[in-house]
């Protein structure tokens, strides 16, 4: 079934055009519905529960989600852009992405969603410390950074620059590792709903999970929080090997860690 759904071609550009757009509209609905979930349940409908959780004491700039959201749908539309490029390679047979699960067996979808995480973990960081080059900085990532306290919405809030660096991976791991088609949208939605938790500034994991050691393998707000706050730390995206191995990951979080999905912790 899911063969004939994605059949029509896109090689003119008439077709190539429709589908930016629709890629566009999933993007963009993914990102409003994921956004749009924590940020009204946590800074609405609980705002009086979680206030007292928010891990930035500073109040959001004018117009910021505004802002926020604005860029992000700027950014949707460049990951559109990537998207419908990358479906026209599919069509053509020059990506790795495969529809049949048989064809590598069940035990590969997991493995294949591990390698596609890691690899875009390693050049995320990377490319995220060359985005905090000065000169760079004030071009391609300053954008991101004018959110000093995040929310949900600063989830794609991203200058075109970077929207376009950031979705390049994700063709670039479609040309070599093969990939199914099911394993490739949990991964986007893990990507998007990732980059809205990170962003909430309100830490959500339970105090043990934090603390445990397979807990502190993991980035959610507080980690990211301090990245947002102190900018020369913690540059990781999923994972916080790189940031522990290259001895960048901030040295005050561990007394954030009081903060947890339930209430704080006393001292």
């Amino acid at each position: 079934m899911i063969e004939n759904v994605l059949n029509p071609d896109a090689s003119t550009p008439s077709a190539f055009l429709i589908y930016i757009v629709i890629f566009f509209i999933a993007i963009l609905f993914r990102y409003f519905v994921a956004a749009g979930i924590f940020y009204y349940y946590y800074y609405v409908w609980n705002s009086a529960k979680f206030s007292e959780r928010r891990l930035s004491k500073r109040k959001l700039r004018k117009d910021q989600l505004k802002k926020e959201i604005v860029w992000s749908t700027k950014s949707s539309a460049i990951f559109a852009l990537v998207g419908a490029g990358t479906y026209w390679l599919w069509q053509q047979g020059f990506t790795a992405v495969y529809l049949d699960v048989a064809e590598f067996g069940y035990w590969y979808l997991p493995l294949s969603l591990v390698i596609i995480l890691l690899i875009h973990e390693t050049y995320y960081y990377w490319i995220h410390r060359w985005m905090h080059n000065p000169k760079i900085f004030r071009i391609v990532h300053k954008v991101h950074h004018d959110s000093f306290t995040p929310t949900p919405w600063t989830a794609f809030s991203f200058h075109p620059w970077e929207s376009l660096i950031e979705a390049l991976i994700l063709p670039l791991i479609l040309l070599v590792i093969p990939v199914n088609v099911y394993v490739l949208g949990l991964y986007l939605l893990l990507m998007t709903v990732s980059s809205v938790v990170n962003h909430l500034d309100i830490e959500i994991y339970p105090v043990a999970f934090q603390k445990s050691w397979f807990g502190k393998q993991f980035i959610g707000a507080t980690h990211h929080h301090y990245h947002h706050s102190e900018y020369v730390t913690n540059f990781g995206l999923y994972f916080t090997f790189w940031d522990r191995w290259m001895g960048t990951e901030s040295t005050k979080m561990e007394p954030d860690i009081k903060y947890t999905s339930k209430k704080p912790v006393a001292e």
